[in-house]
């Protein structure tokens, strides 16, 4: 399994001989590179593992006073090269990739030369992997993404990392590195947080980080330099193990097998010797490696790094106008996340503006307030925070918005008030400004009816909140133009939101789909069926949350105004409820402690045909399967590709799912309903 595949960018070891002050022998450092900028990061396939192996057999050869590995500029290395995975033909060939990087890694475990790891970059899966089996490690201040990712996408860290990061950092750090994280929005760890962890041993500064890394180095191989690491607690292993197990349970309810075989690899690290552990890891990994999940996992993650980043039916960016200033109408929770991405993303002028001075003052205060929270936590200096804080401002005189080149709406969700917005902008604004709306569900094209340059205005969606759901819906309305459409993405890429193309249909995707899927659960309720089986129904999904706190986040108002736009459209699949009318119009908090509130549930009205957990679950399957197949038939995008990113970057589903449409060509529900898959086989699955 040395040869490289089909495909692989290699990624080579290059060994050379380094004169190290107070040392009598040079050092031999080996230095990852696979020849291409930082934007194309080192990765390890079988022939990147076959140079650092012929690299360490070198390097021990010279008998160096210490053997060191570091990466190239700003890339330490992120791990396997899984562009190989898919070509791989059977188990056998799934173990020799476990085995083959176990055997060249353990080289720098077991030798008898001390081995460092200079960590002066990204350091991710296997990368982070490679510098654990070193002695030791130095870490860069600027290193950009330290994690352990696996289970995020279906996989699970299998060069060694479920046996020995628990046994430097202990279990619970070790648990949250390898299983909670990746399963938080793949989060990743800070140099900082990754030195307080023990991960490593140094944190060194990034600006001349190899020359102190080596000097650092040489004080350990004299015995000036002592590194000391706490014993591990091994009592609450267990325990850790157990409540662990539980959390996944209680989110995940067995979706994801590469979580639980994670943990269950944790818990073999414990007592077991180390090759007993690996090779638990070279099954664990062959056994992930032909499933579905990995499969859809891999998918998904090629749909965020590459189609996101490539929006399909994006216009040449070269019609995009500047954007020098940005004005935002309203100035309420939603208006004021906006003016602070604007601001900090764009550093131009932000002026919000509303129907009172009070609430111009609460946005332009909420906004200050975020600054100060982010200077207090250390992610923001001083001047910096200045800055943004003379760039945001507000206004009750929507003739602060006459010089801005972007102005976009985030005002209630009613299309005569949408419509009066503009009808009041345009004589204020340059010809030339683009207008956009945050609508969540109403027509561009009807918005735009009235305006004297309805070309101009675009359709903007963001998904709350705002700094954490990458997704932005960019609606191209019936007249709107290149040049608007084109800055539109602009502004986005510049905002770094993953920009999605839709058509000007009802509740565009992300809200189209999911009120669909939450009418089925509704519908369930209201003909008798149990709330509490209907919100259950769709745990084996293992979806962020269920539907009732899904619909308590979104607001039972703001669904049931969506809904009854979707039920003008298309009466046949959008029912009203009129219980969640009365749940609306109560006010009352819909869960109390993820419960359903009893005081919401006595105003109630059902009927006695309740549906079983497994029904609930297949008619909102088939119902999801239907809207996505009419989606794709009526152009709303452009590829069942862009449904999933949607879901994915816009509702945080899962990538084991692959966003929906793997998944319900894998169970059969895409068959069965719309009578063909969405993708080929092979495609986000296994082959055949």
């Amino acid at each position: 399994m040395s040869d490289q595949h089909p495909g692989e960018v290699v990624t080579k070891a290059l060994l050379r001989q380094v004169a190290v002050p107070g040392l009598d022998r040079p050092a031999a450092l080996i230095t990852l590179d696979n020849g291409l900028d930082h934007k194309k990061p080192n990765t390890l396939g079988p022939a990147g593992l076959a140079s650092l192996d012929a690299a360490i057999t070198e390097a021990l050869a010279a008998d160096p006073a210490f053997i060191a590995v570091t990466g190239k500029p700003y890339i330490f290395c992120v791990g396997a090269d899984l562009t190989g995975l898919p070509l791989l033909a059977d188990r056998e060939q799934a173990l020799e990739i476990g085995r083959l990087g176990h055997r060249v890694f353990a080289r720098l475990k077991d030798s008898q030369i001390p081995t460092f790891a200079f960590v002066n970059g990204a350091a991710m899966g296997g990368g982070l992997e490679l510098a654990l089996h070193c002695h030791y490690r130095t870490l860069s201040g600027g290193a950009a993404a330290l994690a352990l990712p696996e289970v995020f996408l279906g996989l699970i860290p299998g060069w060694g990392g479920t046996q020995l990061l628990p046994n430097l950092i202990g279990i619970p750090a070790a648990a949250q590195v390898i299983i909670q994280n990746p399963l938080t929005q793949n989060k990743m760890l800070k140099p900082k947080q990754a030195a307080e962890m023990g991960i490593a041993d140094v944190l060194l500064e990034p600006a001349d980080f190899l020359e102190r890394s080596l000097e650092w180095a040489a004080g350990v191989v004299r015995g000036q330099v002592t590194v000391t690491r706490p014993e591990v607690d091994k009592e609450m292993w267990d325990g850790v193990l157990y409540f662990a197990k539980q959390t996944l349970d209680q989110r995940l309810h067995g979706a994801v097998p590469s979580a639980y075989q994670a943990l269950e690899l944790l818990g073999l690290a414990r007592d077991a010797d180390f090759a007993a552990g690996t090779a638990a890891e070279d099954a664990a990994l062959a056994d992930l490696i032909f499933s579905e999940e990995l499969r859809s996992g891999l998918y998904a993650f090629d749909l965020v790094q590459r189609r996101a980043k490539r929006p399909a039916g994006a216009p040449d960016k070269g019609l995009a106008r500047p954007v020098t200033k940005v004005g935002i109408v309203g100035a309420g929770l939603m208006a004021s996340q906006l003016a602070l991405l604007f601001a900090r993303r764009l550093q131009v002028p932000v002026v919000l503006t509303d129907l009172d001075q009070g609430r111009v003052d609460k946005g332009v205060g909420y906004v200050h307030a975020e600054i100060d929270k982010a200077v207090g936590k250390g992610r923001m200096d001083a001047g910096t925070a200045a800055t943004l804080r003379a760039l945001v401002s507000g206004s009750v005189d929507k003739g602060a918005f006459a010089d801005a080149d972007f102005v976009i709406e985030a005002v209630f969700e009613d299309l005569g008030v949408k419509k009066q917005v503009w009808a009041e902008l345009e004589k204020i604004v340059s010809p030339e400004a683009i207008l956009a709306t945050n609508t969540s569900s109403l027509s561009v094209t009807e918005m735009a009816a009235d305006l004297e340059h309805p070309e101009r205005l675009v359709g903007f969606h963001f998904f709350n909140p705002v700094a954490v759901l990458p997704l932005l819906e960019i609606v191209r309305g019936g007249r709107t133009d290149d040049a608007t459409l084109a800055t539109a993405f602009a502004v986005g890429k510049e905002l770094r939101k993953s920009c999605v193309l839709v058509a000007d249909a009802p509740a565009f995707v992300v809200n189209r789909l999911l009120t669909r899927f939450l009418g089925e659960i509704l519908t369930a309720i209201d003909a008798g069926t149990p709330p509490e089986v209907a919100d259950s129904a769709l745990d084996p999904l293992g979806l962020p949350m269920r539907p009732l706190a899904l619909l308590q986040l979104v607001g039972p108002a703001v669904a049931y105004h969506v809904g009854g736009t979707l039920h003008a459209a298309f009466p046949d699949r959008y029912a009203v409820s009129e219980n969640l009318k009365r749940i609306a119009d109560s006010g009352k908090p819909l869960l109390v402690d993820d419960q359903l509130n009893p005081e919401v549930a006595e105003l109630l009205v059902v009927g006695d045909a309740p549906l079983t957990a497994e029904e609930v679950r297949a008619k909102a399957l088939d119902a999801l399967a239907q809207e996505t197949r009419l989606m794709l038939d009526q152009g709303v995008v452009a590829d069942p590709r862009d449904i999933d990113l949607c879901l994915i970057l816009g509702a945080g589903w899962p990538f084991h799912l692959g966003g929906i449409t793997p998944y319900l060509d894998r169970t059969g529900t895409a068959e069965k309903v719309t009578g063909r898959r969405f993708l080929p086989p092979g495609v986000a699955s296994l082959p055949g």
